[in-house]
């Protein structure tokens, strides 16, 4: 019986310990640049569910790299108005699409969904009042300006 304790603390040890670090929005969302009159603001979030902790995948922001969907993170990028897609794969490709319009803030959270071999990074869009509840004790990962 103590053997298996020991191995079970040791599992979630290394879960919590998948979690990234760094501030929380509160401590470096008023060094976040303001907005250009065209762009819009895209943040990036993954919740410290202990779910597929250590699964991690890049994300791309229309074909572009713009960071990775890591256990307890957020980050951000602004861009011009338009139509976006935001992609992430593991074993297969995950896609969401959206419109962002100039001055506009849009949240997408990744979770791990089932995969068959891996699991499966999934980007959903998220509307603002669940993704700041969501978002308030992650810690952000992008440059600090």
């Amino acid at each position: 019986m103590l053997p298996r304790i020991l191995s079970m603390t040791v599992v979630v040890a290394f879960l919590v310990g998948c979690a990234a670090t760094g501030p929380k929005p509160s401590e470096v969302k008023a060094s976040f640049p303001e907005l250009a009159a065209d762009q819009g603001r895209i943040y990036f979030y993954r919740t410290k569910s202990i779910f597929g902790a250590a699964v991690t995948a890049e994300i791309r922001l229309s074909g572009e790299a713009v960071g990775r969907s890591t256990r307890g993170s957020f980050f951000y990028a602004d861009r011009p108005a338009g139509n976006y897609e935001v992609a992430s794969s593991t074993e297969t490709e995950k896609k969401v699409t959206f419109v962002l319009e100039a001055g506009e803030t849009k949240y997408i959270r990744t979770y791990v969904g089932l995969g068959l071999i891996v699991g499966r990074i999934i980007p959903e869009l998220v509307n603002t009042e669940e993704a700041e509840k969501d978002m308030a004790e992650l810690a952000y990962v992008g440059a600090t300006k």
